[in-house]
């Protein structure tokens, strides 16, 4: 038996008794996990420190280096996301609906954990905390398999939430980390059928079709994200300028960032100038098609394959669209099925883009950096499915859960 067999098999009968225990232990777990992460924060800032040199000795990009880092403030931000897990609705035990039939069977349909969660996932060390945040309050044990980039500092992170679970008196093997971050330990861990009931991989386009390729175990597909932003001929400019931009540079190495601006050619010559002169002066670099090179001359040329790339850089691929069943028609072919916005005050341009876009999320007048777990009100989330089932869109509790029937009869047979 392996290693990785021998933790599964752990996890597998600490859910067990994580799958029956109330929701008071359960938030007490929760809330001591984030006083272990805060005790232990200069620990866990000196192992994320290694990491950090590590990547940038190997000349890795601005945007990596940004999602591997932590400080204070995004360890007492890990903290809070805890607590506010504790103090969100425990979904387990729900009941759904329940009905009696003729014969006098009652039936009640009522939510339960999945079980055993594998996540496989990059560089963002605070994965470690949201994630097993989530699992434990849903009932479900989690075994979380980090890169290797950010091994130290999940490993530091997870020491602290091991403690936490286990002085809460829930078993520590609720929730684990994989100590090996090869691909050797990543393909098997996709193949355990008989220890994990759902694999979840979050991450970049290659992590996820690989293990969408790979995985004998069910999988939920979280997304990469070629987010657009369209804006209409009836938008009002300054809003929606403010929205492209925001849109691109208020974080953009995250998976809800556009990636593509999209904008109708009745009002191109007005729009771009301004809205490009200020994607510039913020340090973005714009990339742009033929029409908007003949409005906007001193942006670089998009090539074709720009359309398909998420940056999660400093970068912005812009496009100029004859109107809305192109930007649509260019969206549905181009996308990811993550998140998507439209700038308008027409109610019926509107109602056709909200109907006719194929993703998770449809924004009007808004951000699609609202794609979030803590946005939504879900507290943190697992990530961002852009499948249709067994979720869709960002995943929070009620999403690591299924349901089971429960029928209580007086001796009926059939």
């Amino acid at each position: 038996m392996s290693e990785l067999q021998i933790q599964a098999g752990r996890a597998r009968e600490a859910w067990r008794i994580l799958a029956v225990a109330d929701t008071e232990t359960k938030n007490k777990a929760l809330q001591r996990m984030a006083d272990c992460l805060l005790e232990d924060a200069q620990r866990i800032m000196e192992a994320n420190k290694l990491d950090v040199e590590a990547a940038q000795a190997k000349g890795t990009s601005a945007a990596f280096i940004e999602r591997l880092t932590l400080n204070e403030k995004r360890i007492d931000a890990m903290a809070n996301g805890l607590r506010d897990v504790a103090r969100l609705n425990d979904p387990i035990g729900e009941e759904l609906d329940a009905w009696t039939r003729p014969n006098g069977l009652n039936i009640v349909r009522r939510r339960v954990p999945l079980g055993v969660i594998g996540i496989i996932y990059e560089s963002r060390p605070n994965v470690t905390a949201d994630a097993a945040a989530l699992c434990l309050k849903s009932g479900n044990a989690v075994i979380l398999r980090g890169g290797s980039d950010a091994f130290r500092s999940n490993a530091a992170i997870m020491e602290s939430l091991r403690r936490g679970v286990k002085e809460a008196g829930l078993p520590e093997d609720c929730v684990s980390l994989v100590m090996d971050p090869s691909r050797e330990t990543a393909g098997e861990l996709m193949r355990m059928n008989e220890y994990i009931d759902v694999l979840i991989p979050r991450g970049g386009k290659g992590l996820i079709q690989s293990v969408v390729k790979n995985a004998t175990v069910p999988v939920i597909q979280t997304g990469d994200g070629v987010c657009h932003v369209y804006v209409d001929r009836d938008c009002e400019l300054a809003l929606a300028q403010t929205v492209a931009v925001s849109a691109k540079i208020s974080r953009p190495s995250v998976c809800n960032s556009a990636e593509t601006l999209l904008v109708d050619e009745a009002i191109a010559e007005t729009f771009l100038p301004g809205c490009v002169k200020e994607l510039k002066e913020k340090g973005v670099e714009v990339r742009g098609c033929e029409k908007v090179l003949k409005v906007c001359p001193d942006v670089v040329p998009a090539a074709e394959e720009d359309w398909d790339t998420e940056y999660n850089d400093m970068i912005y691929s812009v496009k100029v669209v004859s109107g809305v069943k192109e930007a649509v028609a260019h969206i549905n072919r181009h996308g990811t099925r993550h998140s998507e916005a439209i700038m308008t005050e027409n109610a019926e341009t509107a109602a056709y883009f909200k109907g006719m876009i194929d993703a998770a999320a449809v924004y009007v007048n808004a951000s699609t950096r609202f794609t979030d777990g803590g946005e939504f009100g879900f507290g943190a989330e697992i990530g961002i499915s852009t499948q249709k089932l067994h979720a869709r869109g960002p995943m929070g509790l009620n999403e690591l859960t299924t349901y089971k029937y429960e029928i209580t009869g007086s001796g009926q047979i059939r």
